[in-house]
């Protein structure tokens, strides 16, 4: 006699785990990491490092007091980790860079019940607690290894300076920034990767990048003839934290739409509000703002936009006709 099992969605199951899909972002970010130390030298391998293990030890330790099980295997905190490490400027002091890393796990993931269940970006909320915190800290840039030993202003402090890189800087990173967001190309390649491998959408980066760019464009046009508004682009779209933020924190499962057309405004949403900030407000980069913003009205942005299954029923509706 065969027994039919009813059990909850999903009914298709796969092989690809939580653990395999941070496994893959790992291997996606290594191009990034590789260059970081390429770049900025032994030290940046050393804040990578820091942040990876304060990050294990953190969920370790949380998890151990909340008496809950174990969840370092999941290589989750890996994964944040390595994105907070990207979002810090090579000369920040190492017991800031655990500060920051205390933040994203313990308060942003674990206190709201962990993986799955945190409503921002645990790198993102804790890159901006460190930026409020220690301003000029996260503000100071060391110039690339191979450069002179000097600080220096990231390509979007410079664009209007005399001193401007050229785009051949822009896109193998000999400029200053954070340890992640130099390289154009790295992280290129390992969004690219994730896309292949459809860990994400690619839905979510091209309206990021494509309505900074436009945006930007636009912009530059009512500032100069069409050479200027191309140079102000492609300045825009390739440097700061843009093409990191798209690609690897704005596709983040959790805190971001699940619907197509979700994920559609989402991009779009992040891309206006990078533009505003890095054009008419105080802090030049604009990425880590607008993604926790976007964040926070992504239940809306589902709400708004997701479909009623086929043979559903709109209780609300069949309310108003009672």
């Amino acid at each position: 006699m065969n027994i039919l099992t009813v059990s909850p969605s999903p009914h298709v199951r796969g092989c690809m785990t939580t653990q395999r899909i941070m496994l893959c972002v790992i291997l996606s970010l290594m191009p990034a990491l590789i260059m970081s130390g390429v770049i900025f030298g032994l030290k940046a391998i050393l804040i990578i490092s820091v942040c990876i293990v304060s990050s294990v030890i953190f969920e370790a330790l949380t998890r151990m007091v909340m008496k809950k099980e174990q969840t370092i295997g999941d290589l989750s905190a890996v994964v944040t980790g390595i994105l907070l490490a990207f979002n810090l400027p090579v000369s920040l002091p190492w017991w800031m860079a655990i500060i920051g890393c205390f933040v994203a796990i313990v308060i942003v993931k674990q206190l709201f019940g962990g993986l799955g269940q945190n409503f921002a970006n645990p790198a993102i909320v804790a890159r901006i607690v460190l930026m409020v915190s220690f301003t000029a800290e996260m503000t100071t840039w060391a110039a690339p290894r191979f450069c002179d030993v000097v600080t220096e202003a990231t390509p979007l402090a410079t664009e209007y300076g005399d001193t401007v890189p050229s785009w051949t800087d822009l896109l193998i990173g000999s400029t200053g920034g954070c340890l992640g967001e130099t390289c154009a190309i790295a992280l290129l390649a390992g969004g690219l990767y994730l896309i292949i491998r459809k860990i994400i959408s690619p839905v979510t980066p091209i309206a990021f990048i494509g309505s900074v760019a436009v945006f930007s464009f636009i912009y530059g046009l009512t500032q100069g003839d069409m050479s200027y508004a191309l140079q102000h682009t492609a300045y825009q779209v390739l440097s700061g934290g843009l093409i990191l933020g798209a690609f690897f924190m704005a596709t983040d499962y959790v805190t971001t739409p699940i619907t197509g057309m979700g994920k559609l405004i989402f991009g779009i949403g992040c891309g206006l509000i990078t533009f505003l900030i890095r054009t008419f407000g105080s802090y030049p980069e604009g990425v880590s703002f607008s993604i926790l913003l976007m964040n926070i009205v992504t239940p809306y942005i589902d709400r708004f936009t997701m479909q009623m299954p086929i043979g559903g029923i709109d209780f609300k509706k069949e309310e108003k006709k009672a």
